[in-house]
């Protein structure tokens, strides 16, 4: 099957969003929900959609809160005395509203509901994280790139039962700058006791998406998606 691309913002739904559509098949689609990092938009992660494993709806969403013009977030981010402090209440909001906006991109694209991936970089990964990890059952998988683990979101965190049946990609870089690579470390150590359904990639690189990465992740998607 090929991919033809609908490069079409959605402004009904409860996020901005651009898609890319397979073309028509007898099977019902799955989708592949991208987030994009802070500063960011929606056009960030779609250009990555070709890359993908076919038979999926590609869905870049973009991020609620604007920061400046073609600038979001998923929650504001500040600093006191040199530690990070985020905005709890948005990036609540954005959890409750990134649940939902699955839920309507399976009714208005008419996707298969098992065969739902959710992933991001940086900031998006951190909501991948946050999502997935509290609505587990709603998704085939969640991957996360160059990304970290809120802590106000652990109390929220699923029951090891739950949590098994949730496939989880993580990969970071080596040399990462920005989230440094201790973020991952943390991320799985507090994991691995609640599920061993958990791949972890390290690269030689900053804070970026590498093509091996990119490599590695459609391998795991197509593999969790049989």
């Amino acid at each position: 099957m090929e991919h033809k691309t609908n490069a079409l913002k959605g402004e009904e739904l409860m996020l901005v969003y651009k898609v890319h559509q397979p073309v028509t098949s007898e099977r019902k689609p799955g989708l592949i929900l991208l987030l994009h990092g802070i500063g960011s938009n929606e056009e960030d992660l779609f250009r990555l959609a070709i890359k993908f494993p076919t038979g999926f709806v590609i869905v870049s969403a973009r991020a609620p809160y604007t920061i400046s013009p073609g600038k979001y977030t998923w929650f504001e981010l500040g600093f006191s005395n040199g530690v990070r402090v985020v905005n709890a209440e948005q990036a609540e909001k954005s959890r409750l509203v990134i649940n939902a906006f699955i839920s309507q991109l399976i009714d208005k694209y008419d996707l298969d509901s098992h065969k739902v991936f959710l992933g991001g970089f940086s900031q998006g990964g951190i909501m991948s994280y946050s999502v997935g990890l509290t609505f587990p059952k709603k998704l085939a998988g969640i991957f996360i790139l160059s990304s970290r683990l809120l802590p106000e979101v652990k109390p929220l965190i699923k029951s090891k039962e739950e949590l098994q049946s949730l496939p989880i990609f993580i990969a970071h870089g080596k040399q990462d700058p920005v989230l440094p690579l201790t973020y991952a470390h943390d991320a799985l150590a507090y994991l691995q006791p609640l599920t061993d359904n958990i791949t972890y990639k390290e690269y030689d690189m900053v804070h970026t998406v590498g093509e091996k990465e990119l490599a590695d992740l459609v391998d795991w998607i197509s593999a969790k998606s049989l």
